[in-house]
């Protein structure tokens, strides 16, 4: 033993031992900083094996760096300094961590005020003395070497040692990146979170990797002028589409109500899914009812428009109505610095609207716990805010009953009215079976099991609003809102929709690109209850279906028209869905387009309507290509714009005096303590607050809310068994 510990003490007198003795003690830092401290969301052995691995090769990297320095005083001071910002970095994010549930990132540390309270005040307020762990070496090594325990290594290091530690250290980043990407496709193209980044690659790599990010974004936007905005202005004076004045105004002075439809595409709509017996079931018949209603705008040609950003990309053409990017989310790459002139931060302004987002996930999943406060939303109801087990809850958060139910302690405190958005998650993928009362409706038949349980988890998403409808009217928030419902992205993809076509009653065999492009409708209806929508007379029967094409770009111009604001000064690039001067023409990110007329994929021309429809014209004429041609440029002109306005953050150029509304300033939001702050206000303003609890004479409506959801089932079972002990053996009834 003491012939040991005599080798460890003469290799860590080594240049190269005591380079490994900080690698081992960072590692062991940053695995406590990962399990301890940070909220991760380890879902498989495979993740943890991530989280031993990933602060490894970064760390010897940085370090090995120090061993080309000739002089061995310099290596040793140099190889320490990096050790001490390594060590400083982990923990400003831990304690950063603590206030906001976020990572430190470049634009936080050098644009944001708020950094300050997550490193100065707040970090001395949220100190543990546990945190002693991540310093206390930084005492220990000094006194080792001033009681010469440890001592500088006097001899040379050979390059091509320190040459080959760098590439050791470059093989193993390499591996940690490809098991990476195996695990998680396109990690550093999508950027879903930064917690993904932390959990695969460690949060040296996280930091090195927001740097690149933010300056070669920083470069762009230094470039811009407020000249640059003068192309934007051609376009959209241009393709402004006026407002149908029968319908302007239409639900002013009424809350809005969102609710994002997770992974739900226009197919589900009425549709009808037969088991193994041939009896069919209605996989949505509450959204059927809301879609034929006579007090609903509804669209059947409506079209998704996201790319890789996915929901986020959804969230912003609906609130901003500019496009996402070609590669990657917009929330994550510019979602913290740009500037918006989004929904939240006009209804305010213009209508005095509170809003608030409800999502049962991690606030910076997808960035959004940053992006939303420079959108303008007053309040964020994220994963910290509901009570979440493993019962209620799967991977991507809360279930959709249980977000509802939870999120009406929180509603009924909104100063009215009050634009809100609900982000449901249950109908995402993986999809499947919900347990006790939520489990029953039955699979479809193909080969494929993400198909087979898609109509199952899209049943009780519908079941699920059928139950939040049911509280708005028992509430009263029902005929004082519009409810606004959209479908986000496919929830089948395109490589899977051949073994869908049976289903649908198509073939295939002969499924093509076409095909996949109708598939990329989406649910579109803004619900106006007890309105009278000119031109609807019958309750029931008629067809108020409204079939233009239009894409999620043009929800914005629609919503702020129903609701009496004039659009003609923002830089929106939609068209209002209602106005009979709209182009009809629906881009996507990849420059594909559909119109009416023709659906354009890649250089293949479909016939989109008729009886031709699904042909595909392999000898155009002359007229059908200047046709094409042209439509071509306004689709190429829209995404130009959009990708000029994100990338140089133009908006920053369009001030008060052109648009009419004040900057949105970040500054004001925080996200942390929403409930309080909500009763605080209430308390304010006293008889003058005008939330739905101060309505309610100071009695919650919580109680109003009837569910059946799992947890609800558990409760009622366990209610059961405290009352009667001896039915515990007998549960199988309450289970029936």
């Amino acid at each position: 033993m003491k012939a040991q510990n005599l080798f460890t003490f003469r290799f860590v007198n080594t240049r190269l031992g005591f380079m490994f003795l900080l690698v081992v003690l960072f590692w062991l830092k940053s695995v406590c900083a990962y399990l301890f401290n940070f909220d991760l969301n380890i879902e498989s052995t495979f993740q943890y094996f991530f989280l031993l691995i990933n602060p490894i090769a970064t760390t010897i990297f940085l370090l090995g760096l120090t061993l080309y320095l000739k002089r061995p005083l310099a290596s040793y001071i140099t190889m320490g300094t990096v050790y001490c910002l390594l060590t400083l970095l982990l923990f400003s994010n831990v304690s950063y961590y603590r206030e906001f549930s976020d990572f430190l990132t470049v634009a936080t540390i050098l644009g944001s005020k708020s950094v300050s309270a997550g490193l100065g005040e707040a970090a001395i307020n949220l100190f543990r003395p546990y945190d002693l762990f991540f310093f206390i070496d930084l005492i220990v090594i000094p006194l080792l070497f001033f009681t010469k325990k440890i001592h500088i290594d006097q001899r040379s290091f050979r390059l091509r040692v320190s040459f080959a530690i760098s590439t050791i250290s470059c093989m193993l980043f390499g591996a940690n990146l490809s098991f990476a990407e195996v695990a998680r496709p396109e990690l550093l193209k999508r950027m879903f979170s930064n917690d993904y980044i932390i959990k695969y690659m460690g949060i040296s790599f996280f930091t090195v990797y927001d740097s690149y990010r933010f300056f070669k974004t920083d470069q762009v936007r230094s470039e811009a002028s407020p000249k640059d905005l003068d192309k934007v202005k051609d376009y959209v004076r241009e393709h402004y589409a006026a407002y149908d004045s029968n319908l302007f105004g239409i639900a002013k002075g009424r809350n809005v109500i969102t609710i994002h439809l997770e992974s739900f595409q226009q197919f589900l709509i009425n549709y009808k899914l037969k088991d193994d017996q041939e009896v069919e079931h209605e996989v949505t018949p509450f959204l059927n009812e809301i879609f034929r209603s006579k007090e609903t705008f509804s669209f059947d040609n409506f079209f998704h428009q996201v790319a890789q950003g996915k929901t986020s990309d959804a969230e912003n053409l609906l609130e901003s109505s500019l496009f996402g990017l070609e590669s990657g989310s917009l929330f994550t790459q510019y979602g913290e610095e740009n500037t918006f002139q989004a929904a939240p931060s006009i209804l305010q302004q213009k209508l005095g609207m509170t809003s608030a987002v409800f999502h049962g996930n991690g606030g910076g999943f997808w960035n959004r716990n940053e992006t939303y406060k420079q959108l303008g939303y007053d309040y964020f109801f994220h994963d910290k805010y509901f009570k979440i087990n493993e019962k209620n809850s799967f991977q991507y958060g809360l279930h959709d009953k249980e977000l509802f139910k939870q999120s009406i302690k929180y509603l009924e405190h909104l100063q009215q009215p009050f634009y809100v958005k609900y982000i449901t998650v249950s109908n995402h993928f993986p999809y499947g079976k919900f347990h006790g009362e939520e489990d029953g409706f039955p699979f479809a038949q193909t080969n494929d099991k993400t198909i087979n349980g898609y109509f199952a988890t899209t049943n009780y998403l519908d079941t699920a609003i059928k139950e939040l409808f049911d509280y708005l009217k028992a509430s009263g928030l029902y005929d004082d809102s519009m409810i606004i419902i959209y479908g986000d992205h496919y929830g089948i993809s395109n490589k899977r929709n051949p073994n869908l076509a049976s289903l649908l009653d198509k073939d295939p065999e002969i499924w093509n690109d076409y095909d996949n492009a109708m598939l990329q409708r989406v649910p579109l209806m803004f619900h106006v209850p007890k309105t009278d929508i000119p031109g609807r007379t019958e309750e029931k029967g008629a067809d108020y279906i409204n079939h233009t094409f239009g894409g999620e770009v043009d929800v914005l111009p629609t919503l702020l028209h129903l609701l009496g604001v004039e659009t003609k000064q923002y830089l929106q690039l939609g068209q209002d869905l209602l106005s009979p001067n709209r182009d009809q023409v629906v881009s996507f990110r990849n420059k594909s387009f559909i119109t009416p007329d023709y659906t354009v994929l890649d250089s293949k021309i479909y016939i989109t309507q008729g009886e031709q429809a699904g042909a595909l014209v392999e000898n155009p004429t002359a007229e059908t290509e200047n046709t094409i041609d042209q439509l071509r440029q306004k689709v190429n002109n829209q995404l130009a714009v959009s990708d000029l306005i994100t990338t140089k953050d133009l908006l920053r150029f369009y001030g008060q005096d052109e648009s009419g509304l004040v900057p949105v300033n970040p500054e004001k939001y925080s996200y942390k303590n929403e409930f309080e702050h909500l009763k605080k206000i209430e308390k304010q303003k006293k008889q003058d607050s005008t939330s739905l609890y101060s309505k309610n004479d100071k009695h919650s409506t919580v109680k109003l809310y009837k569910t059946k959801s799992y947890q609800d089932y558990q409760d009622e079972k366990e209610s059961l068994l405290q009352a009667n002990p001896e039915s515990e053996a007998d549960s199988n009834t309450f289970e029936q």
